[in-house]
């Protein structure tokens, strides 16, 4: 290549305005295909990249909250969807992160995640205590579904490890095992319609089954501390669901590493606010994206400075 054409594109180079020159990148760590973290991970990942000058965003799918936050430790995720009991015990080193705690911040509380518990009619399973021996998915390794099976089943006095016989399958593994009566149960925690759920209740010949289990909701509160309340899956929500569903139910919380810069923390909130209407057509969980949401109860982690700041400038202080 001749030195003129070299001082041309030296030339060039030099007039690109700085956003062309300076991109940041970002991982948002979502879950797995069959949930609802997945489509709304890659929906909020597309509208921050078009609405946030130099930013490119892009989603991960993965097991779920846990392995999210040990992402956000080890920095391969920036931005992550947890679970605000998984972001708990990573930020105080409990649990699956016993003495590892995780420096992660909350960006903004974003909708509630409902625990199903799937079966199907006719398998005799009414209650938790049903599922003793049984054959039954508890979620995904490291994922958010595993650890509050685990609770929901310690809180009807079952032992997780020994009282059933147990499968560690994603939400779309287990429809599909469910479907096939390889398994008589699982639990899935997440929005509501869940694809995969959806797509088992619909198929042929599956009569859906939602185990009622709200009476939990107390024991584990006593043993873990105040992160979940009753709640309901209301009647139709999924093909052939006739009944409401008495469930626990957990936050759902945007969080992000410690280290995220200030200014781009303020700008991923406000613009996923200012977005709303466009996450809400990427699926209907985020018609709960709602300032008055915003506690730290519902949290229960410490926010972000960047995001504390966008909620201050909205007049809604932080508690």
């Amino acid at each position: 290549m001749n030195r003129f054409l070299l001082g041309l594109i030296a030339c060039a180079t030099m007039v690109l305005p700085a956003s062309a020159q300076e991109k940041v990148m970002i991982s948002i760590a979502t879950g797995p295909t069959g949930g609802v973290y997945y489509p709304m991970g890659g929906g909020m990942a597309n509208i921050l990249t078009k609405n946030v000058p130099g930013l490119v965003a892009t989603a991960e799918s993965t097991a779920g909250s846990v392995a999210n936050l040990e992402f956000i430790q080890t920095g391969k995720a920036d931005v992550a969807f947890s679970m605000a009991d998984a972001s708990w015990d990573a930020y105080k080193g409990l649990e699956k992160f016993k003495e590892k705690p995780v420096g992660v911040r909350a960006l903004m509380v974003l909708y509630p995640n409902r625990m199903h518990v799937v079966s199907m009619e006719g398998l005799g399973i009414n209650k938790i205590a049903d599922l003793k021996g049984r054959r039954v998915s508890t979620g995904a390794p490291r994922s958010a579904t595993e650890l509050m099976a685990f609770r929901v089943l310690e809180g009807a006095g079952l032992n997780p490890a020994k009282d059933v016989q147990r499968e560690r399958l994603t939400p779309q593994e287990s429809a599909n095992a469910l479907k096939d009566r390889k398994i008589d149960a699982f639990f899935w925690v997440g929005g509501i319609p869940t694809a995969s759920i959806t797509d088992f209740a619909a198929s042929p010949g599956a009569r859906i089954k939602l185990v009622d289990h709200a009476d939990v909701v107390e024991p584990m509160n006593k043993k873990f501390g105040p992160l979940y309340v009753r709640d309901t899956i209301p009647a139709k929500s999924y093909p052939g669901q006739e009944v409401t569903n008495q469930c626990a139910t957990v936050w759902n919380v945007l969080v992000a590493s410690a280290k995220l810069p200030d200014q781009l923390a303020y700008n991923i909130v406000k613009t996923v606010f200012e977005k709303k209407e466009d996450m809400v057509n990427v699926h209907k969980e985020a018609q709960n994206f709602d300032f008055k949401n915003q506690t730290i109860t519902a949290a229960v982690i410490p926010y972000h400075p960047g995001a504390a700041k966008y909620f201050a400038e909205k007049g809604h202080k932080l508690k």
